[in-house]
Formats: C-alpha cells, structure tokens, sequence
C-alpha cells in the first residue's frame, strides 16, 4: 500500500554556500518547512530582497522508511526553479515555482543518503513570474513529502497530477460520473476498482474491471451550489492484484452545471448566482508565502466572514489545502499561472508546462470555473507572438479539461478592439479609476460602453481598488492614502459594479494587503496596502464592511473611521454600514435619528463638541465609537511621504482658480490650461524621437490613457511622472506651475 512520509522537519539551509554538499556543514541554519528565505527582506521595501540560489539539505535512511518498491520525493512548491540532488547527482530540474512536482529517487536511496535541493528565484527571462507588483519569494515555502508505493501504483509522473480524474456530468436528476485513473506499470490480471461515497461516507456506485477508466451513476444527485450548498463527494480508486489493495488514491468532488450569459453574468445549476468576490495573495506579514494551514483557514474565515461568493486566486497556483476550503466552503474560483506584466518571447514553454500543471493537478475541484491564461499582459502593447502564445495557452486548457471556460484579466489601457480578447471564453479587465487615474464614475460607463460594443463577449472587474493605511482625513481626496478614501472608493464601486446585472465576475484588489518589495508608498515600504484586511490579519479596515453590507447575511452594524478620534469641524460626519434596513445614532445617549438606506451606507451629521461617545444600533446590533473636538488637525492621521517634494495640503488654492490640485481634466478643457499641459507633457515624454508614438511605463499614449489621466489631480499625475516617466520636478517648479494655474478661472460644470 501507499505510504506517505512527511519531509517538512530538520533541514540543513545556506543561501551563502557556492555548490551541492558532498556533506552537512554544521555551520548550516537548521529551517522546518514551509519555509521562505525572503520572509523579512521581501517585505521591508527598497526592491533589494536576496533573489539567488539556496541550499536546502537532509539525510534519508531507506531503512527508516516504510518498504515500497518506488519512493517518490514530492515538492509541494518551491520557488522559482529547482535541481534535485542525491549523494550529490542531478536527478530532476524543475522551473515554475507554485506547483507540485515529483522526482522518482529509487535508484540513489540507501543509508545515509544526502538529499539536496538548489532553489533559485534569481531573475531570468525564461520562467514566469519576472515583472510583478509582488515578491517572488524565494523557498521552498510549502510541503516536502516521499510516496512510496508499489512497481504498479496509480501516476506520479505526469506533471504533478493526482492520477485520477473524475467527470461528472449532471443529466436530470442523476449524474453520469467519468473516472478516469491512470495506472504506471500495470501487470496482467490486476483491476481498478472505483468506489463513490456520498458526503456521509455511504457507498451510493461503485465499479471494478480491468480497465482504467469507468462509468457510474449517481441516483438523485445532491449539487454542489456554492457557499449555499457545497455538497462533495468522493472517489477514491484502488489498484488490485489477486483481490488486494496495492495502492490507492482518493479524490473528492462535486457536481454541478454552469454557464457565463454576456447578459446575465454567472449561472450556477440553471439560477443566476452573482460572482462577487477578491482576489488573494498568498503571503504574509513576516512569513511571506510559508503559510501552515491554519493561515489558510484563517484567510477563508475572513472571505467569509465579508460574504464573497468568488476568489480569483491570484496570480499563480496556490496550495492545494486552500482549493480544497473553495470546494468545502463553495467559494467559485479563478485559477491562474503567472503570466503577468511582461511577455517573454523566450518564457513560452514555461506558460505551457505551468498551465499544464495548475489544469492537472486541479482538475477535481468543483470550485474551479475558468482557468486565467494571463494578466495584464499587453502592459508593454500586443504583438502576433504574444497573441500566438495565448492561442496555443487557451487550445491547452480546453485540451486539458473540456468542462470549464478559459479567460484573461487585461490591463486597463488595454483597447477594447484589440484581438487579444477575442480569444478566451470570457474577458476580464482590471480598472482603477478613482485611483491611478479617472475618477470613480468612470468604472460604470466603461463596462457599459464594452458590453454595448461587445454584446456576446461576458465581461468582468477582474481588479479594482484604492490603499489605505492608518492616515485619516475629513476631505477624502485621490491619492491620500487614507482609510476615509478608501471607504468612499469601494462605496462608489459597489453601486456601479453589483448593480450591473451582465458582469459575469467582480474581483476586489485585494483582501489582504501583500508584499510588494519594490513599493515605495503610504508611508509604509514594500507592500500593497490595497487589501480590505491589514496584511497580519489583525485590522479589518472599514472597506470590508462595506462589502460585507452588501453581501453578508450575518446581522451586523459598523461605526467607520474608529481610527479617526480627533476632528477639527464643528460638524462632522459619520459613516454607518449595515446590512439592517435601518440604523439609529446616538450621541452621547441622545438620539440623532433613524436612518433608511437601501445601498448600505447610512451617514449622519455629528455636532463635535468636547467628548462625543457614538453608538449605532441596528436591530439587535451595536456598535461604538469615540470623536474628540480639537482646534488643529492632528497631524498623526496625515500621511507625510519620504521624500516628497510638495504635498497636496502645503498648496496654496484660490477661490475659483485652478491649483495643482485641480483636476487635468478641468485643466485641459482651457485654452490656456492646454499649453500648460502641453509643456508639461514636453518634459513628462522628453527624449522621445520624433515620429515615435510616447509610451511612459511601457504604454502608448491612447485616448484611453488620456482619459483616465484627466481624472488625475495635476500634482499626483506630476508625482507619479516622476517614478513612471523619469521626468523629475522640483519644488520651485511645481509652485511655478501653480502660480500659472492660479491665473485660470476654475471652468463651470456642464
């Protein structure tokens, strides 16, 4: 029978040693697994976390194991390339870093036999991921375990999978069930027998023959529906030789039936069922991605707990523990490899072989509904390479698995003509206007005009989001980083996106904020703080509750901005969220109202006098919170950026004028704010031959890109042109603009 001996413990690491130990050196760090040696440095900014080779080793002792014909060692994910040694042989090279992966080490194992593992996440331009916005943590960050097993067992050979692979296929009341098993050195007279236990462990169909592949029928079926019914099955498979088990496998899954309607969004089991959800990041903070299952567990409560139907697991395989709480918990998923930012013409083999696998190894889980062939991609322009990569990609997956749909998040310049979306099922885009450009009010009407232009092809927000750290404000603006901005964003977003009923999908960036190393903003370095849940997990920012309004059940109310004590106005207001229909505030035990708000966002007008103690009540619900009247603004709740040359609140604005402050979009709708903005584009482009179209990060200017920069403040887009573009701006120049701008009459709105 099977054996499976976990490797996890007690391993020799160097990332200074130059070659394979012939031994163990004692001077060697001893590392448990999951481990990641970019745990602290990934995460700390200055994009200087070690990427290079690291030495992993142990002893194995075939004594000490359970005696098989074949030992297997299994690598769970080890980032990003890795050559397996023992006694100091080369036994198996591996590159892509987020998925399973075997290598048969019979034939080298006895008595104290040096195992070895060279790890390496250095940069190269033939594996997947290179240009991210996160860190590539280096590691061999989830299990190690040795399979031993029978001469006849069930695969470990093809790319990782399970070696089952169970189609079901629901007809009427009953469903068809495929199983299909794949057998190495399979001798005469041994048969498979396949055996399908409902969720109570009772046998419901079983077959035995010598054929690998068998038809069953499940009588009655109970659908797996999602978080309101993730009802499973399992299959397991045995191998037999004379009527004994010789080894075994076991696979759960579950059966349902679904569709993508370009005008009704997702359709799970014949009923229309919303898709709105985030996306996540495996990692952590001070962990990186060595995450144990209780940090899983732990991520899947709190996407719960916000009431999301849908997570797009961005952008790489993620560990198989966490497919299987999608399957237990009925979370619809968005499986991916890392073909992101940059397409490398020299990468395509790594894309097939990582698609391969991610589609192999995850074929049974009920969860899955599309397979992402890329992200963001065209972010440097399409080319007929890069559109036959993604061809030969989606062939690939509806090769692999005919059951599921294959699409792409594409990047928000990305033109909705470009013949690179006509090539998955479905297409979605990743939009942050009201962030990085536009304004909020932009996102509804963009997915309206797609959905005018292409009435068949389903359409979804595969990425939308604004950071936020503990900086707080009354004014919310743009661009500050604070948790008040973040709030208003994420409220304009949801009643623009949920109430489109043809969006087939709606992905949050992110629930969790996530490494970045090379982020340098917000006053925190090396992390994305877009994520509604600080990136320890301990701070839920007021984001989530505006999300869990609308999608939880679970009877709650919020008091926002709990963070933001000490406010300077006379009067002030006051966020609510609930999912009741009414909320009450008090002040001081005196009641403010009662309020209705049929989009979840209840707000208040607050005298601010001394001490003021809030108290919200929603049904059986409470919440409290405390505001303090002060005569200046407290400066602890203001972001002041390193660095930073002029910020927003140091300039100085005129009634009715412009200021760096206005919007390019008010600007340019001058005559005279036109020339500015022209010379102002001379330096942001400059260096650029003549005929040659701009294309500041790798974008060419479009009427896309320039509509999203009108909703730019000019100071942010001059600020942001600087790290983009190369294009610096002092100080005095700023404040000349300024004084230029200040001569313009502030345009009237139409």
């Amino acid at each position: 029978m099977r054996n499976i001996v976990n490797l996890n413990s007690q391993w020799a690491f160097s990332k200074t040693a130059q070659a394979v130990p012939a031994a163990i050196d004692e001077a060697w760090e001893t590392v448990n697994l999951p481990h990641s040696w970019n745990a602290v440095d990934g995460q700390d900014g200055g994009n200087d976390y070690y990427r290079g080779t690291a030495y992993y080793a142990k002893t194995l002792n075939k004594s000490q194991l359970p005696a098989a014909d074949r030992y297997y060692l299994e690598i769970r994910g080890a980032n990003s390339s890795a050559d397996v040694y023992v006694n100091g042989k080369a036994l198996a090279h591996h590159d892509g870093g987020y998925s399973t992966w075997r290598v048969d080490i019979t034939e080298e194992l006895g008595e104290n036999s040096l195992l070895a593992i060279a790890v390496d996440n250095s940069a190269n331009e033939t594996v997947y991921p290179q240009m991210a916005d996160f860190t590539f943590y280096g590691g061999i960050y989830r299990d190690v375990n040795l399979i031993c097993v029978a001469e006849s067992h069930f695969d470990l050979d093809y790319f990782g999978g399970p070696g089952i692979a169970v189609t079901p296929t629901v007809e009427g009341a009953n469903a068809a069930v495929k199983v299909d098993t794949y057998v190495t050195n399979m001798k005469a007279g041994q048969r498979v027998r396949c055996t399908v236990y409902d969720a109570q462990e009772n046998v419901i169909a079983q077959a035995e023959s010598e054929k690998t592949t068998a038809e069953l029928t499940i009588e009655n079926v109970h659908l797996w529906h999602g978080r309101k019914d993730p009802y499973l099955y399992c299959c397991e498979a045995e191998l037999l030789e004379n009527g004994e088990v010789i080894d075994s496998v076991c696979t759960r899954f579950g059966c349902r039936t679904f569709k993508i309607d370009p005008n009704n969004g997702f359709i799970l089991n014949g009923e229309e069922y919303p898709l709105r959800g985030v996306s996540r990041h495996q990692d952590r903070l001070g962990i990186g991605n060595a995450l144990l299952p209780e940090h899983h567990k732990e991520d899947m409560d709190l996407i719960c707990e916000v009431g999301c139907t849908t997570i797009r697991l961005a952008h790489y395989q993620h560990d198989q523990y966490f497919y299987d709480l999608c399957d237990e918990v009925g979370m619809v998923i968005w499986a991916e490899i890392p073909y992101i930012s940059k397409h490398m013409p020299t990468g395509r083999e790594n894309t097939i072989s990582q698609m391969t696998e991610l589609v192999v190894q995850n074929y049974n889980h009920p969860s899955i509904v599309v397979w992402g062939l890329s992200n963001e991609i065209s972010i440097g322009g399409s080319d007929e390479d890069l559109l036959e990569n993604h061809r030969i990609l989606n062939d690939l997956c509806h090769k692999l698995d005919k059951t599921r749909l294959t699409t792409i998040a594409a990047v928000s310049m990305c033109k909705m003509e470009d013949p690179y979306l006509q090539i998955p099922d479905v297409v979605s885009y990743n939009h942050y206007f009201g962030w990085y450009g536009g304004d909020t009010s932009m996102n509804g009407p963009w997915f309206d005009k797609f959905h005018a232009m292409h009435p068949n092809i389903p359409i979804g927000c595969s990425e939308y989001g604004c950071e936020a750290l503990n900086w707080h404000t009354s004014d919310p603006r743009q661009g500050d980083y604070t948790e008040e901005y973040q709030s208003y964003y994420h409220e304009e977003l949801i009643k623009q996106l949920f109430t489109r009923k043809y969006m087939w999908a709606t992905h949050v960036w992110n629930m969790f904020d996530f490494g970045a190393d090379a982020r340098a903003e917000g006053g925190e370095n090396g992390q994305n703080h877009k994520g509604l849940v600080t990136m320890d997990r301990k701070y839920k920012k007021d984001s989530f509750y505006a999300y869990k309004a609308w999608l939880s059940d679970e009877p709650f109310v919020h008091l926002c901005s709990k963070r933001y004590v000490d406010r300077v106005e006379d009067v002030t207001k006051v966020t609510v969220y609930s999912n009741q229909p009414t909320v009450e505030l008090f002040a001081n035990g005196v009641s403010l109202g009662v309020k209705e708000a049929a989009d979840h966002f209840f707000y208040f007008d607050v005298p601010n006098v001394g001490r003021t103690e809030l108290k919200a009540v929603a049904g059986d619900c409470t919440d409290e919170s405390v505001i303090n009247k002060v005569d200046t603004f407290n400066e602890e709740y203001r972001l002041k950026e390193e660095g930073a040359i002029l910020n927003w609140f140091d300039i100085e604005e005129k009634p009715g004028r412009l200021s760096l402050n206005a919007k390019m979009s008010d600007v340019i709708s001058t005559f005279r704010g036109k020339l500015i903005f022209a010379s102002v584009m001379g330096k942001m482009l400059g260096g650029k031959k003549k005929g040659e179209k701009a294309k500041p990060m790798g974008f060419e200017v479009t009427p896309e890109m320039m509509s999203m920069m009108g909703g730019f403040t000019v100071l942010r887009l001059l600020t942001m042109a600087g790290g983009m573009m190369n294009a610096k701006f002092t100080k005095e120049d700023l404040l000349k603009l300024n004084k230029k701008l200040s001569r313009i009459k502030t345009p009237k709105k139409k």
